[in-house]
């Protein structure tokens, strides 16, 4: 091999070597993966999820007991009902977990390929540099060293040399750590995915079973509108509820005080005008409030109602809606999510906070779509309608403190 041919295959190969020693430096960081889930996040959603299933499991068997009993057959509607959104709730998280999962799933299959990219790139760069070996000879790196025309050439040389190798070899383990890590990532959240498709599965076959139930329920309603007996006891829980929801709200507004006498020690004079908040804009949209429900007539009317079957008068503090179960239920206006509750006679119920003192009250819920202290738009969803005694209806009321107001008044002209 004449020198001149040494001399061009030197310098063909450093440029070789040049070339894949600055195209590995892109390749050497690589972003870590993150964690597909915590060990304790998910130790703290399974047990957030067995505790659902032990309350459904308890109301099970309460309302075994209770079918039993002729006397508790008002308080097995109840029991149903607290069941039924328990149920829900649980399959509403599950899904949300499976929704979680797939796509920290979707993510490290990304990584993946990513990662199995780099390496098919370092793969191909190993080659070009073999074939190069092999095309100028067995020899040539040594060649490249033997013909350097200097001992800081051949420092030089050898120092490409040493560092393509070393790179290359931190390269190829870094990238293929990386994927042995990422593939027992996806195992993992692939197990896990696994795992909460198979208990929606069984969440799904619990819900077929409940609504096995509801239809019982049905029954059992139906037999109460029949018994004078059923009904009249239905109608003192439904006044005793009433009350307790009267003090859920006298307890509200004197939370409302406490905190307003807070707020007036800590402020310093003098004070600045302040804007209008939500409260001035409730007042100011008397007769004009968007109504909680898109569809709808009014069975029951604020003020003394007479029932039909027992002729006896009671008052409604608010007014019933009648709609389908399931129908959405948003926010008449925006507030803030002051209590979520149960109480017989009205099932799930929710009150939401609208300053100046002003309140609404959403109740006969079947599912709720909010947390407490959460802020809630004008026209957001709560929940959803559900079932009653009296059938599928929405009870809304509104209170300014602790006085009732007529909905009516309030709600725009349908």
């Amino acid at each position: 091999m004449t020198a001149r041919r040494v001399w061009q295959l030197s310098l063909t190969s450093l440029r070789t070597l040049l070339a894949l020693i600055v195209s590995t430096v892109v390749f050497v960081w690589l972003p870590s993966n993150p964690a597909v889930y915590a060990q304790e996040e998910i130790h703290r959603r399974q047990e957030a999820l067995e505790a659902l299933r032990a309350q459904i499991h308890a109301l099970e068997e309460k309302s075994k007991v209770q079918q039993k009993d002729e006397s508790e057959t008002l308080e097995l509607v109840d029991t149903y009902d607290r069941k039924g959104g328990l149920m829900r709730q649980l399959i509403t998280r599950l899904k949300g977990e499976e929704h979680k999962l797939q796509g920290s799933i979707d993510t490290t299959h990304t990584t993946l390929r990513t990662l199995e990219e780099q390496l098919n790139f370092l793969k191909d760069h190993y080659a070009r540099y073999v074939r190069t070996i092999y095309r100028s000879g067995r020899y040539l790196e040594a060649e490249l060293l033997l013909t350097s025309t200097s001992w800081n050439q051949f420092a030089v040389r050898t120092e490409y040399l040493k560092r393509f190798t070393e790179q290359r070899r931190r390269d190829a383990e870094h990238i293929a750590a990386k994927t042995r890590q990422v593939e027992a990532s996806q195992a993992r959240a692939q197990r896990q995915l696994t795992e909460e498709r198979r208990l929606i599965a069984e969440k799904g076959a619990e819900e077929d079973r409940l609504a096995a139930l509801a239809a019982e329920r049905r029954e059992v309603l139906t037999r109460i509108r029949k018994d004078k007996k059923l009904l009249q006891r239905q109608m003192q829980r439904q006044l005793l509820a009433a009350r307790d929801l009267e003090q859920m709200i006298a307890d509200l507004v004197e939370q409302d005080r406490i905190k307003k006498e807070h707020v007036a020690a800590e402020q310093k004079p003098p004070r600045l005008p302040q804007p209008p908040g939500v409260g001035e804009e409730f007042v100011g949209r008397k007769g004009k409030l968007r109504w909680p429900v898109s569809e709808g007539s009014i069975v029951a009317r604020f003020g003394p109602q007479r029932h039909p079957t027992l002729r006896t008068v009671t008052q409604n503090t608010g007014i019933d809606i009648a709609v389908d179960a399931g129908t959405p239920v948003s926010a008449v206006a925006t507030g803030e999510v002051a209590t979520i509750n149960w109480l017989p006679g009205y099932g799930n119920l929710v009150i939401l906070n609208h300053q100046n003192g002003y309140r609404t009250v959403y109740t006969h819920l079947a599912e709720i779509s909010v947390q407490q202290g959460q802020t809630v738009a004008e026209g957001a969803p709560i929940g959803t309608s559900g079932d009653s005694i009296d059938g599928p209806r929405l009870h809304f009321e509104i209170w300014k403190d602790r006085e009732k107001q007529n909905p009516e008044l309030w709600l725009s002209r349908q």
